[in-house]
């Protein structure tokens, strides 16, 4: 694994990783979910070895400063935590995920790109691929998305969280970092959160909520597949059911397919063999076909 050095059009330096498997046919490019990097999240680097091992590329993308991964104490454990992304800026996500895909078709060569993501990643890819007037993403891979709204609704804690978000901000604290764990899992900024709760472009997964829009999996170009555990307690009593609705407001839901990791949490906790398992069939599936 390499660290990988990618610029936005704003000038901001990301930085990603990159699971070299010397050619430059297929990359997977997978943006990572909130609270998440290389670094602490055993499921994205699990994935991106697998795949080199098997001659295909994978960059793991991360967002805004998810490559920051700093110590903290969780009071409520008495032990030391380590986090990834404290900071994120969801006005820029159409960018950051451009950046990935323009370096890696322009800067690195690839042929063939494959543009997947985890949790809220999943999110920032729909937003990417139904907005996005290029063709360089000839498949993707949703996995673990989320209904931005739902989860509002179901995390501990929640209002006074973005209470005193709110206040911080209208303090001038809005950089500082929230006193508590947002949603009892993860460090985050009074501006993140506020950023959060309004971030309209990624409310694009709204099947139990009902709040937002459906057009951008409608507009995507690519087919893909759609993964989810069978015990993702973020999407709902049926998982399977919230990824089959997601499928279905898509353009060619035919052609797309629905996978279901049997006993899997959101996190792919302890599954992330079957995970990595199963995005390289996924990939080989799709480059059998392409081939055809």
């Amino acid at each position: 694994m390499d660290i990988l050095k990618v610029k936005t059009q704003r000038g901001l330096e990301l930085k990603g990783a990159i699971f070299d498997a010397h050619n430059n046919d297929t990359v997977l490019i997978i943006l990572t979910g909130i609270c998440s990097n290389v670094f602490q999240n055993e499921l994205l680097y699990t994935t991106g070895n697998l795949l080199s091992e098997n001659g295909i590329t994978c960059i793991i993308a991360h967002a805004h400063d998810s490559f920051s991964c700093f110590a903290y104490t969780d009071f409520s454990t008495g032990k030391q935590r380590h986090a990834g992304t404290f900071n994120d800026d969801f006005n820029m996500v159409y960018e950051d995920v451009e950046s990935y895909v323009k370096y890696a078709k322009e800067e690195l060569g690839f042929k063939n790109i494959i543009l997947a993501g985890h949790s809220l990643g999943s999110n920032k890819i729909i937003h990417y691929l139904g907005n996005t007037p290029d063709d360089y993403v000839d498949y993707f891979i949703v996995s673990s998305p989320v209904d931005i709204m739902h989860w509002w609704g179901v995390m501990p804690n929640i209002d006074k969280c973005f209470a005193m978000a709110k206040s911080f901000v209208e303090d001038g604290r809005g950089d500082e970092i929230l006193p508590f764990l947002f949603g009892g899992f993860s460090p985050m900024t009074a501006n993140t959160v506020l950023g959060f709760y309004n971030a309209d472009n990624l409310k694009n997964c709204p099947v139990l909520s009902g709040e937002g829009e459906t057009s951008s999996l409608y507009n995507i170009k690519p087919n893909g597949s759609f993964v989810i555990g069978s015990k993702d307690s973020v999407t709902g009593e049926s998982p399977k059911r919230f990824m089959e609705t997601l499928n279905s407001w898509t353009k060619d839901p035919k052609h797309n397919q629905v996978i279901e990791v049997e006993n899997a949490s959101h996190i792919f906790y302890g599954k992330h063999k079957e995970y990595a398992d199963v995005i390289l069939d996924c990939i080989k599936s799709h480059l059998c076909l392409a081939s055809v």
